[in-house]
């Protein structure tokens, strides 16, 4: 095999002739040899766009020959429209080692110097974590459309179950009654905040420091530069990206992504809950989910509703995902984020999965159909809807009722309660309208 001999801080070493790629990046597939997922692509694409940027800032200000910048563009350009990366994830140093990746590919293809020229003005401790912010940003617009889909397929099944009467329950015991419609109208309005939550929180993300380098001092910029490099990203991203007023703090702490991945848990939390409410419902035979794959390799004929459960996993590593972030971002040191590959890695893994989830959720949950003569047969023959009659007969004829129909040999209550009230009053209490109408006429 073909080699080429390259060097830097610790000395030279022979990689092969048609590597993409430098010395740093060959000395980082050594140092880590890991498994468990590589850089995510989605960052690679981010990184290769900061990097345009900065060239962009360092064309206008003439730090680079047009003939030059205008290369690296060409090349982030390309990286941007397939973005692979051979590092893994969990890297030392902060994301040094991917930048330098990023550096060596480009200047590769653009005939530059990977630091020289594609890295001038920047340092890993800036330009990685407003990539991160980047990725993150275009992660969560398409979350929030995903989720705004997910709570129109729950609202119209609000709707489509409206007149459903059913009983709610409380400790896993029959309580008073509802519409199964209301039942679902609450799940839609859990994941109508996860979507405002998730459209929202891009605000925390959108201010960067780049242009801060090392530390947040714009050490090694100059101060044409630092006004303009974010800018510039502005413009290409066509995200509300600024710069940071103190890149001091900007590059020191990482905080905002641990708000973000809280609004992230958030969703992660309603799945869970929701996917748990709806294998009841199926269990009870209440609603009717959709068979999708054969349940089990010993029991002809069982259909176990595979779908939730993917999505209440998703759920949980989510939840896992928080706490990671969460400690990296508290594990920073003075004036750096040492743990920004683990972060990046956990944030951006929960952003996908999350719309992975929802995706999956919503095109479910479009062929949940309801099976409305058990609703009808559970609800009255429960005792519990005697709560609706309340404030026409009183509690203590009520229970009279109640004690009075346990001595008899009958199931169906409602029945009993006709016998015993009258047709038009028990259809009248028991009526959807009523159930729902919020508060009784006085």
């Amino acid at each position: 095999m073909s080699t080429r001999t390259e060097h830097d801080l610790l000395g030279t070493k022979e990689i092969p002739a048609d590597a993409p790629w430098g010395i740093h990046t060959a000395r980082a597939l050594e140092n880590f040899p890991l498994s468990g997922g590589a850089v995510p692509a989605s960052l690679i694409a981010a990184l290769a766009m900061v990097k345009k940027a900065c060239a962009l800032a360092n064309k206008d200000l003439g730090f680079l020959s047009a003939e030059k910048a205008d290369a690296i563009i060409y090349a982030c350009e390309q990286i941007m429209d397939n973005p692979e990366c051979p590092l893994p994830a969990l890297q030392g140093g902060a994301g040094t080692s991917t930048n330098m990746f990023i550096n060596e590919v480009i200047g590769q293809k653009a005939g530059a110097h990977p630091i020289e020229d594609v890295n001038l003005h920047q340092s890993t401790n800036d330009v990685y974590p407003t990539a991160v912010k980047v990725a993150a940003i275009y992660s969560l617009r398409e979350l929030a459309e995903t989720i705004e889909k997910m709570q129109g397929i729950f609202q119209r099944l609000e709707n489509k179950f409206a007149h459903i009467p059913t009983l709610g329950k409380t400790e896993l015991m029959d309580a008073v009654p509802l519409t199964l419609g209301a039942e679902f109208g609450a799940f839609a309005e859990a994941f109508a905040r996860d979507r405002w939550r998730t459209f929202k929180c891009e605000e925390r993300l959108r201010v960067v420091n780049l242009g801060g380098t090392a530390v947040g001092t714009g050490l090694t910029a100059p101060k044409s530069y630092i006004f303009l490099a974010a800018d510039k990203l502005r413009e290409i991203s066509g995200l509300g990206i600024s710069r940071g007023e103190n890149l001091v703090d900007q590059t020191a702490n990482a905080d905002a992504f641990v708000e973000v991945s809280g609004i992230m848990k958030a969703c992660a939390a309603n799945l869970l809950k929701i996917c748990g409410d709806l294998r009841l419902l199926h269990m009870t035979g209440k609603i009717k989910l959709p068979a999708v794959q054969a349940g089990s390799s010993i029991m002809p004929g069982k259909v176990n509703p595979v779908i939730l459960e993917s999505v209440m996993q998703i759920g949980i590593k989510v939840q896992a995902n928080d706490f990671i972030i969460t400690e990296c971002a508290s594990r920073g040191s003075l004036q750096i984020n040492e743990f920004l590959p683990l972060l990046s890695s956990a944030l951006l893994e929960s952003m996908e999965l999350l719309g992975d989830a929802c995706a999956m959720l919503a095109n479910h949950a479009e062929n949940i159909e309801a099976d409305e003569s058990k609703c009808k047969q559970l609800f009255f023959e429960s005792l519990e809807i005697i709560t609706a009659f309340l404030p026409s007969i009183g509690y203590e004829r009520a229970t009279e009722l109640v004690e009075t129909f346990k001595r008899t040999n009958s199931t169906d209550f409602k029945e009993y309660l006709i016998e015993q009230l009258g047709e038009e009053l028990v259809e009248k209490t028991l009526s959807p309208q009523n159930l729902m109408a919020l508060g009784h006429r006085e």
